[in-house]
Order: structure tokens, then C-alpha cells, then sequence
């Protein structure tokens, strides 16, 4: 039977009109790689915007390292769907109130901490997926599809597909339970917080150490074996990064806004110093 592109891409059209799509899920569907910048510091709306200029796809609106409000949040993922910048949030623990309250406000995706057990996954699921993954309560209109009136039925379906749910696996529990967790239906990705689990493992900062490569590499096969997306944060030595994307992590957290201003300002500092004392040196010469 030959496959109908021009109907397959009509249809996505159509859907599209109706809900923002997840970029982030879009970019990993294709084979690529979803690019996520982390947010610490930036409390603006203007960051989706600088995020989309320098060629990320999500952002990691991190939630549980700072002290970042709701409405702050929620403002920034109402910036970020408007120019097609996949809002992501990491929520501080797993009540649910932590999550459903940014996924009614823009959220694409929600990222829970500490995941460790095939249990902790199901409870995940079902406060952040409605019916007939979840049980989360259904609210009126949603900023993910334009705040359009449409029937339950397809908001819920849009809304649970363009949703991601990634389970963090940092302690040696979320290790040692990866196949169970990742073989529950409504997780997307396990992403490895790896400067937890080096610490848990007993090598804290050691990125690179061989039992955090085990662990990776249990988790980029549970993965494989349950169709899951893998993913990796806290990495960010270009020869460890690309060793852990040749192994299979798709879901990249490159860095935060705070490392990105520290970096940028250490370069021009030290360009400006250097113009310094060479201009001094040939004074005194």
C-alpha cells in the first residue's frame, strides 16, 4: 500500500492549526537532537525568544534549584509557545499540583525529579496525562491550543500528544527499577541527572567515571527496549557529550543561562585584560 504524504501532511496541518506543536518532540521524531536550555537565573519573557535566536528547541524552566514563582513560569511558557520554543518545566517533588498547574498555563512537558520506582512512574502518568492515560482534571480552554473552544475529546487527545513526561533517573533505586520504569506507558523519557547519580554512585563530579557509564548505558537500553526517548543533563564536556549522544541520549540539557552569561563574560573580561597588558607592555617598551 503506498503511503499518502500530501494526506499524511494535510492531516498534520490540520492538527497543527488546533495545538502548538512540541518542538522538542518533533526534532526527536525526526532523528535529530531536542536542544534544551536551562533557566536558573532568567525571570523575562524575552528568553524564549533569545533561546529561539541561538537554536534551541525547549527550555528547562528549572523549578526545583530556584525560586522561580508560578506566574513567573507560566508567563515564560506562554512567551516561549508563541515563537515555537517547547516550555519544559522541572517541578520541585511529585505532588501533583506541582505539575498540573504549569500544564494549564503553557507547559509542554514536565519533568519530575527523583524518580525510582515502575510505581512513582505510574503515579507520574496519571496526575500529568488525561484520560485514558491519566486521571488529570480537565480545564476549560488551554494556551496550548490558542485557547480555541473544541471538544473534550480532542483536546484531550492534542494535549496528551504533544505533552512529554520525563521520569529523572538520580538515585541507585531509579537505576536499579530503569526497565520497570521505563516500560510504563505515558513516560517519554528518562533523562539521567547525571551529577546526582555520579554522587549517589560515590564519585561525585566525575561525569566521565565507568560506573556512571554502566548506568548510562542501562539506561539507553531500557529505553531502546521500551521505545523510549533517552536523555542526559548536567554534562557538558564536549568529548563526554559526544560520547553519551553516540550512545543514544536525544534529549540534551546544553547548559543554563547562568553558564552561558559566566562563560561569555569570563571571554570578554579576559580579552579586555589581555588587549590591557599588552598596550602597558609596549608603554613600557
Amino acid at each position: 500500500m503506498k503511503f499518502d504524504h500530501t494526506n499524511q501532511l494535510r492531516k498534520t496541518k490540520e492538527i497543527h492549526m488546533k495545538v502548538i506543536p512540541n518542538r522538542a518532540k518533533q526534532r526527536i521524531l525526526n532523528g535529530e537532537l531536542a536542544l534544551g536550555m536551562g533557566l536558573r537565573q532568567a525571570r523575562t519573557v524575552d528568553i524564549a525568544q533569545i533561546a529561539q535566536s541561538c537554536d534551541f528547541d525547549w527550555l528547562f524552566i528549572d523549578m526545583e534549584h530556584n525560586s522561580m514563582s508560578v506566574d513567573t513560569a507560566a508567563n515564560i511558557c506562554q512567551a516561549a509557545l508563541a515563537v515555537g520554543i517547547t516550555p519544559m518545566i522541572r517541578v520541585p517533588a511529585h505532588e501533583a499540583f506541582h505539575s498540573t498547574r504549569l500544564l494549564d498555563t503553557g507547559a509542554q512537558g514536565i519533568v519530575i525529579p527523583h524518580v525510582s520506582t515502575e510505581d512513582q512512574a505510574r503515579e507520574v502518568v496519571d496526575f500529568c496525562r488525561f484520560t485514558p492515560l491519566g486521571h488529570r482534571s480537565i480545564p476549560g480552554s488551554l494556551p496550548q491550543t490558542r485557547f480555541m473552544t473544541l471538544p473534550v475529546t480532542e483536546t484531550v487527545s492534542l494535549i496528551n500528544a504533544e505533552t512529554m513526561v520525563v521520569a529523572m533517573i538520580e538515585t541507585l533505586e531509579g537505576r536499579d527499577n530503569v526497565d520497570a520504569i521505563a516500560a510504563v506507558p505515558g513516560i517519554d523519557v528518562l533523562l539521567v541527572g547525571c551529577t546526582d547519580m555520579a554522587a549517589e554512585l560515590g564519585v561525585p563530579g566525575q561525569l566521565g567515571h565507568p560506573s556512571l557509564k554502566t548506568t548510562l548505558d542501562l539506561v539507553f537500553a531500557a529505553c531502546e527496549r521500551h521505545g523510549k526517548v533517552a536523555g542526559v543533563g548536567g554534562v557538558y564536556d564536549e568529548a563526554l557529550m559526544t560520547e553519551y549522544i553516540r550512545k543514544g541520549a536525544r534529549l540534551i540539557l546544553s547548559g543554563s543561562d547562568l553558564a552561558f552569561l559566566m562563560a561569555g563574560a569570563r571571554s570578554r573580561s579576559a580579552l579586555l585584560r589581555s588587549i590591557s597588558l599588552d598596550y602597558q607592555t609596549t608603554l613600557v617598551a
